[in-house]
C-alpha cells in the first residue's frame, strides 16, 4: 500500500489500543484513518501480553471501561471471524491476612455498586473453585465470575479487520520520525516514505510514545519496566476452567494456559528498563533472564500451588511494558500541542482496558471532549516535570509493584519525592512536618510532636495520624491553624481583553470591583463541571485565578484553548513565584492585626475580599476565604519573602494558640463543611445546581457563559433533581469512610461516597456523595429515609443532608 498524502486520523502504532481507535473510530463513520505501525502489528508489549480480562478497577469510570471490554470480545468476535480466545472463567483474588481481605472486602462492596457481579468466600469456597491451590493460611477471598482471559494477538488482529472492512488503511513497516506542528496543531506526520498531513494524530506507540512526544516537547510521562513470567510443562489432568487466580500478597498471579500454567508477578521493587532509548530493531523483543529477581516469587508459588513442585519450566519471560508515575494510563488531547491525542501507558491493563480506552478515545476525537469523565486518566492530570527521564525511572522501580500491594488510602509514594518543594519546606519539616505530595508538589500531611508519630503506618480503620490531626483540627475550631498552600496552582490573567476572556468561561459574574474575590465553575459546552476555582480582581485588567495543584496543567490548556486567536489577553502560569499561608480559626484576624498593625474587622475586610498588607518587610496580598469552614485569610507572598513571612507568624502566633496543619486536617475539614473537591465530588458529568453550586451560576449576566444553554436544557429535563451531592455522617464513629463506598436506602444502593475522613468537630465520620433517587432529592425526603453506607459488605447506618452538618448557616466563616 502506498503512503498517502493525507487522511483525516493518523495512528501511530499498531498495538492493541492503536488498532481499537482506529475499529471504533470507522465505527463512529470516521473511515479516513491511516496507521502506521515501525515494524509489525502487535510487536511491542501485546504480543507477549497475558491476556487477563479483568473488569474490577480501582474506580467505577476505570472498572466501566474494563467491563465495556469485556462485553465487546464476543461481539467483536462474532462480526470479525478471527477468534479472540476470551473465556470468561472468572477471576479470584485471595487474602492472607485481614487488613488484605478488609480490602477485598471493600473491593467487593464497590464491585456491588459498579453493577459487577462479586461474591465474598471463605477459604474452604475458593478450594472448590480452585483445587490446586493451597488455603490453610487463607483468610478469605473474592471471585468474580465474569471475568477471564483472552489472546492479545488474536484481539488485535480482529480489531484490525474491522476497522480495515470500514475503510481504514494499515502500513507495516513505516516508522513515524516526527510529529509535525504548526501554530501549535498537530497537522501530520514525517515518516521515510514521506509525509502525511492529518486533521489529527494519535500517538499509540506503547513504550516509544515518551520519545516520540519529547521530540516536539510534550510530555507523555510514562517508562518501560521489565516484567516476569513463567510458562511450564503441560500439567497432567489440569482442569481447563480454572479461574485466572491472584495472590497479591506473594506479588503473584496464574493462570491455565493451553493445559499448562502461567505464572507472573509484580514485585515491590521493579527494573526500569530502556531510559537511555529502546533500540530501532526492538520487535517482538524479549528481555535477558533474571532468575535471581524472579526465584523468591517462585519459591513461594511452589508453596501455593503444590503442583508447581513437580513440572518443569518450559519457558522463562521477560519483556518491557510501560508504567505512569501514578499507575493509569494516558489518554486524550495533550496540552501543549492541540489536536494531538495519546493512548498508552497502560500498566499492564491494556488489554483488559483496550476496548473501553479506545472507544472513548474515539469519541473525544470526533466530538473534541470527553465523552464522559475521565480525569483520572486524563494525560493533562500530571506535570510536565514528570515526563523527566531520571523523575520516571526512579518512579517506575516502585509503581509496578503498586499494583498489587496493598491499597491503603493516602498512601504515599515512596520514590521520586522532592521535585517540588515549597520555600518553607524545611523550616515544615523542623516544625515537625510529615510530607505528602499531591501532583509531585511536597506538602505537609500532619505535624508530629514525637518520633512515633512521624512513622506512616497505613490503616483501614484509625490511621496512625488521627490524634495529630485531631490537634490541628482543633486549632482550626478553636484558636488558629497555619496552611502552607504553596502548591496551589496560580494563574494570572492579564490585558484589555482579560474580564471578557474570563467571564466568558466562568458562571459567576467576574466584572466586580477591584479587591473582590469571585468563585466560581468552568462548564464545558454540555453544561458539565470543568473545573472551580476563585478569581480576584486586581485591577481593571489584571486577574488572579486559583486552582488545584493537580488541576493546573488542564485548567491552563483550557482556558488558552477558549480563548479567542485576537483577544488581547496574556495567560500565565505563576504559580512558582508566590507562596501562599493560609491563617485559618477564629483567631486568625487577632493574630493578623498583630502582624499587621491594620484593622482588619467585617466592616473593612469582608469575607471574599482581597486587600495589601505589610508584615515585616513583605508586602503580600491577603484574601479572606476558607476551604476548612472557618473565619480565615489566605496570604499571597512573593516566594522570595516567604521564609520572612513565615518568621514573622511564629513569632507572635504563640500568643494567639497558632498550630501548624497539614493536609489531613484540611480534609477533614472540608468534608465536614461540604466544600466540594473537582475530580472527587465534582468532575464533566455534574451540572453546579446538582452539585449544590447553583450560587456560583448568574444566569442573567450579560453575554452569558460557556454551557449556559445547556444547563438550562439540563434543568428543564423531567428528571432533574433526582441526583444530588449530599453530605454524609455515620452513626458509628468507629467506622471510617474514605471514597466509592456504596449509599444505601432499605439495602438498595443508591448512589456511592465521593470523599470521606473522620470529622473530628463532628466526632464522626463525615463524607460527600452521589445520591439518585426516584423523586426529587429534597431535604424531606432525606429526613425520611432510611439510608446506610456499606463499608467492607457492611451496612453502618448514616444521615443524608443537603447542608453541611458543620456550621450549616456559615456564621463561623463570616464571623
Amino acid at each position: 500500500m502506498d503512503l498517502p498524502a493525507r487522511c483525516e486520523v493518523v495512528v501511530v502504532g499498531g498495538g492493541i489500543v492503536g488498532c481499537s481507535i482506529a475499529y471504533h473510530l470507522t465505527k463512529l463513520g470516521v473511515t479516513d484513518v491511516l496507521l502506521l505501525e515501525r515494524k509489525e502489528l502487535t510487536c511491542g508489549t501485546t504480543w507477549h501480553a497475558a491476556g487477563l480480562i479483568g473488569q474490577l478497577r480501582a474506580t467505577r469510570r476505570l472498572t466501566e471501561l474494563a467491563r465495556y471490554t469485556a462485553q465487546l470480545l464476543p461481539e467483536l468476535e462474532a462480526e470479525t471471524g478471527i477468534a479472540t480466545g476470551f473465556r470468561q472463567h472468572g477471576s479470584l483474588a485471595l487474602a492472607l491476612h485481614a487488613e488484605r481481605f478488609h480490602e477485598l472486602r471493600r473491593g467487593a462492596s464497590m464491585a456491588r455498586s459498579f453493577g459487577l457481579e462479586v461474591e465474598v468466600l471463605g477459604p474452604a469456597e475458593a478450594k472448590r473453585l480452585h483445587p490446586l491451590v493451597e488455603t490453610s493460611d487463607v483468610v478469605g477471598a473474592v471471585f468474580l465470575p465474569k471475568d477471564g482471559q483472552a489472546d492479545p494477538v488474536g484481539i488485535t488482529q480482529a480489531f484490525a479487520k474491522g476497522a480495515r472492512a470500514r475503510g481504514a488503511r494499515i502500513l507495516e513497516h513505516c516508522p513515524v520520525e516526527r510529529i509535525l506542528v504548526e501554530n501549535g496543531r498537530a497537522v501530520g506526520v514525517r515518516t521515510p516514505l514521506g509525509e502525511v498531513r492529518a486533521g489529527t494524530v494519535v500517538i499509540a506507540a506503547g513504550m516509544w510514545s515518551h520519545a516520540l512526544g519529547r521530540t516536539i516537547g510534550v510530555a507523555i510521562p510514562l517508562h518501560a519496566a521489565e516484567h516476569f513470567y513463567v510458562v511450564t510443562e503441560p500439567v497432567p489432568d489440569l482442569p481447563r476452567r480454572l479461574p485466572v487466580l491472584r495472590i497479591m500478597d506473594e506479588c503473584a498471579y496464574y493462570k491455565e494456559e493451553a493445559g499448562k500454567i502461567l505464572l507472573g508477578c509484580f514485585e515491590p521493587v521493579a527494573k526500569p528498563w530502556g531510559m537511555d532509548g529502546i533500540p530501532e530493531d526492538f520487535a517482538f523483543g524479549t528481555l535477558p533472564e533474571d532468575f535471581d529477581h524472579f526465584q523468591p516469587i517462585l519459591e513461594r508459588a511452589m508453596y501455593r500451588l503444590p503442583v508447581l513442585q513437580k513440572v518443569g519450566i518450559k519457558t522463562f519471560f521477560n519483556g518491557p511494558e510501560s508504567f505512569t508515575p501514578d499507575d493509569r494510563y494516558l489518554l486524550g488531547e495533550t496540552a501543549e500541542v492541540r489536536d494531538l491525542f495519546v493512548a498508552c501507558g497502560f500498566n499492564s491493563i491494556g488489554i483488559q482496558s483496550s476496548g473501553g480506552a479506545g472507544m472513548a478515545l474515539a469519541r473525544w476525537i470526533v466530538d473534541r471532549r470527553p465523552p464522559f469523565d475521565l480525569l483520572e486518566v486524563d494525560v493533562r492530570r500530571l506535570p510536565p516535570f514528570m515526563a523527566s527521564r531520571t523523575f520516571l525511572r526512579d518512579r517506575t522501580v516502585e509503581t509496578l509493584g503498586l499494583l498489587y500491594a496493598m491499597h491503603w488510602p493516602d498512601r504515599p509514594y515512596a520514590t521520586a519525592r522532592g521535585a517540588r518543594r515549597s520555600p518553607l519546606h524545611d523550616r515544615l519539616v523542623a516544625l515537625g512536618a510529615v510530607m505528602g505530595e499531591t501532583a509531585g508538589f511536597e506538602r505537609p500531611a500532619w505535624f508530629a510532636t514525637t518520633e512515633a508519630e512521624r512513622d506512616w503506618r497505613p490503616s483501614w480503620g484509625r490511621p496512625c495520624w488521627h490524634e495529630a490531626c485531631a490537634r490541628e483540627c482543633r486549632a482550626v475550631r478553636d484558636a488558629v491553624a497555619l496552611f502552607d498552600q504553596s502548591g496551589m496552582g496560580k494563574i494570572l490573567v492579564t490585558g484589555p481583553d482579560a474580564l471578557a476572556v474570563l467571564d466568558r468561561v466562568s458562571t459567576a459574574r467576574i466584572d466586580v470591583p477591584a479587591g473582590r474575590v469571585v468563585y466560581t465553575c468552568w462548564l464545558d459546552e454540555r453544561g458539565g463541571i470543568v473545573s472551580d476555582l476563585t478569581v480576584t480582581r486586581l485591577s481593571e485588567t489584571e486577574f488572579l485565578v486559583i486552582t488545584a495543584t493537580a488541576s493546573l496543567t488542564r485548567d491552563l490548556a483550557w482556558l488558552r484553548e477558549r480563548m479567542p486567536a485576537d483577544a488581547r489577553c496574556a495567560v500565565v502560569d505563576v504559580t512558582s513565584s508566590l507562596a501562599l499561608l493560609a491563617l485559618m480559626g477564629p483567631k486568625s484576624r487577632a493574630l493578623l492585626e498583630a502582624l499587621s498593625g491594620e484593622d482588619l474587622a467585617n466592616a473593612t475586610f469582608p469575607f471574599a475580599t482581597s486587600r495589601e498588607l505589610e508584615i515585616g518587610y513583605a508586602r503580600l496580598r491577603a484574601t479572606r476565604l476558607t476551604y476548612v469552614g472557618e473565619l480565615g485569610f489566605e496570604l499571597w507572598v512573593p516566594a522570595d519573602q516567604a521564609v520572612h513571612l513565615l518568621e514573622r507568624i511564629l513569632e507572635v502566633g504563640p500568643r494567639f494558640g497558632l498550630a501548624p496543619a497539614g493536609r489531613f486536617a484540611q480534609e477533614s475539614c472540608r468534608i465536614e463543611k461540604a466544600y466540594r473537591s473537582y475530580g472527587h465530588d465534582i468532575g464533566i458529568e455534574d451540572d453546579p445546581f446538582s452539585a449544590g453550586l447553583g450560587f456560583t451560576v448568574a444566569l442573567d449576566k450579560p453575554g452569558g457563559f460557556i454551557g449556559r444553554e445547556a444547563l438550562l436544557a439540563r434543568r428543564a429535563a423531567p428528571d432533574f433533581g433526582r441526583r444530588r451531592l449530599v453530605s454524609i455522617r455515620l452513626v458509628d464513629p468507629s467506622v471510617f469512610l474514605h471514597r466509592e463506598e456504596p449509599i444505601l436506602e432499605d439495602g438498595r444502593i443508591v448512589g456511592s461516597v465521593s470523599s470521606g475522613a473522620f470529622g473530628h468537630r463532628l466526632g464522626a465520620s463525615s463524607g460527600l456523595g452521589w445520591i439518585t433517587l426516584d423523586e426529587p432529592v429534597t431535604a424531606e425526603r432525606l429526613a425520611r429515609g432510611r439510608f446506610a453506607v456499606e463499608v467492607a459488605g457492611e451496612p453502618v447506618p448514616a444521615e443524608l443532608s443537603l447542608r453541611p452538618f458543620y456550621d450549616p448557616s456559615g456564621s463561623r466563616v463570616r464571623s
